[in-house]
């Protein structure tokens, strides 16, 4: 038994948020055992100038606040995304804001990018990483100009991260998801491509994060921006407002977005078009309702170059990076690939 088997089923007594604080308290006093971490050849990923150890990341939404990036990178994972960070500190929704649906495998939250904003989050970030961190940039809820907001973090956390992603995806900020249109989304990702250019030398890539919910003509006006701005990355996908009927949990009708494994069909069908759309140009990170080996490698398949996980985590703890990893390892070979690159997109092909 892993320390998770017996830590895990006490975590989940407790009320969601606080287990989850209570798992950042532990973290940040090396109280979580670090495992050995499990490395092979045919897992390094080159990207955007990066060399990742692995193809599997922490999504944003764990460490939001940049307080255990370098814990969670000893846990095995190839990198961490820290955020959604808004310029201004804020609380976020009303509690309770979330809620755990362990007979579907899935987490619903409405958090509203409650964070530490950029100034707290910046400090931690310059006290340096052991490896590869990206930040996640959100708008605070009552600000009336998302443009300046998102320009705002950049200018404050590009210099001090490996990539930055804008994050108009999330359902839990109103009117948030409107941003995605094509006319706001060029708007704004230009701004921030200004930013990038002028306060950072190494002009880190600028990813857009997207949400699943999205109809035929929005899916295609964004791969249209991204083309035509050469956005370096796509993340799908971010959380869903839908509710599949094969969900069984009483908690299924909490607001809100619904993450972990009812999201993996509709993110990697995203992924799917996205990629078709953009002709395989851009990048893309996969995430949504991935918790083992398989799962990873049919976001790959379906044209991810890298892969994130968060909810698996609730129920099977962070040792599942590097059984993902190894299961990971083991379906390459089998199939004939030798590296993740080759395998990207093979169902395309």
């Amino acid at each position: 038994m892993g320390w998770y088997d017996c830590a895990g089923p006490f975590l989940r007594l407790l009320d969601p948020e606080t287990a989850h604080r209570l798992g950042i308290h532990a973290l940040k006093a090396g109280l979580v055992p670090q495992p050995e971490r499990f490395e092979d050849a045919c897992l390094r990923t080159s990207l955007w100038g990066l060399e990742f150890p692995n193809p599997i990341g922490l999504s944003a939404g764990f460490d939001k606040n940049a307080e255990v990036y370098s814990q969670m990178l000893a846990q095995g994972f190839g990198f961490v995304e820290i955020g959604s960070v808004t310029p201004r500190p804020q609380s976020g929704n009303a509690k309770p804001r979330i809620f755990r649906l362990p007979e579907d495998d899935a987490v619903i939250n409405r958090l509203g990018f409650n964070n530490d904003g950029m100034e707290k989050v910046a400090e931690r970030l310059s006290h340096g990483r052991l490896g590869i961190v990206g930040a996640n940039l959100g708008k605070n809820k009552e600000s009336t100009d998302a443009a300046a907001d998102y320009v705002a973090v950049a200018e404050v956390l590009a210099p001090l991260a490996d990539y930055v992603v804008v994050n108009v995806s999330s359902p839990n900020t109103p009117g948030l998801r409107a941003l995605q249109g094509k006319g706001p989304l060029k708007e704004l990702l230009e701004a921030v491509q200004d930013t990038l250019r002028r306060v950072s030398s190494a002009s880190q890539p600028l990813l857009l994060k997207i949400a699943p919910d999205l109809t035929e003509d929005d899916k295609a006006d964004i791969a249209e921006v991204v083309l035509e701005l050469g956005i370096d990355g796509l993340i799908a996908t971010n959380t869903t407002i839908g509710r599949p009927d094969t969900l069984k949990s009483p908690k299924r009708t909490e607001t809100g977005g619904l993450s972990g494994r009812p999201l993996f069909s509709p993110s990697t069908e995203v992924l799917r078009d996205m990629y078709r759309l953009t002709q395989g140009q851009v990048p893309i990170i996969g995430v949504g309702g991935v918790s083992s080996g398989w799962d990873a490698y049919a976001k790959i398949r379906a044209g991810a170059s890298l892969v994130q996980l968060y909810s698996s985590m609730v129920y099977h703890g962070p040792g599942l990076v590097n059984k993902i990893n190894q299961d990971l390892v083991k379906l390459l070979f089998e199939h004939g690939f030798a590296s993740v690159k080759e395998a990207v997109g093979a169902d395309h092909k």
